[in-house]
């Protein structure tokens, strides 16, 4: 799904389709449908959801749940096979990590 997305932002933001840019703070990325987001905000958030999965996959892939496919937090922790717990301290640790990745 989030391929999906981001070939559709990449569609989105071509000049030959008259995209633009303006950065959306990542608060307000994750609060926004993703059909919605801004395409240059969905590919600074794609890279920097790469490079969270490759330090950190289990947190790379809260965000996913989260965000992506809008599971709750029972449901994250159900996927992952963990407390939710965890999958509360790792979506904070996530938001975090983004927060500076996109700063």
């Amino acid at each position: 799904m989030r391929q999906v997305l981001v070939d559709y932002a990449r569609k989105r933001r071509a000049e030959k389709r008259g995209g633009g840019s303006n950065r959306v703070p990542l608060d307000e990325a994750l609060r926004v449908p993703a059909f919605e987001r801004d395409p240059e905000a969905e590919l600074a958030l794609d890279e920097a959801m790469t490079a969270l999965a490759e330090r950190f996959p289990r947190q790379a892939r809260v965000v996913e749940l989260r965000s992506y496919a809008g599971f709750s937090v029972c449901e994250a922790a159900e996927a992952l096979d963990v407390s939710d717990r965890t999958v509360e301290e790792d979506w904070a640790f996530a938001k975090a990590w983004l927060r500076c990745r996109l700063s």
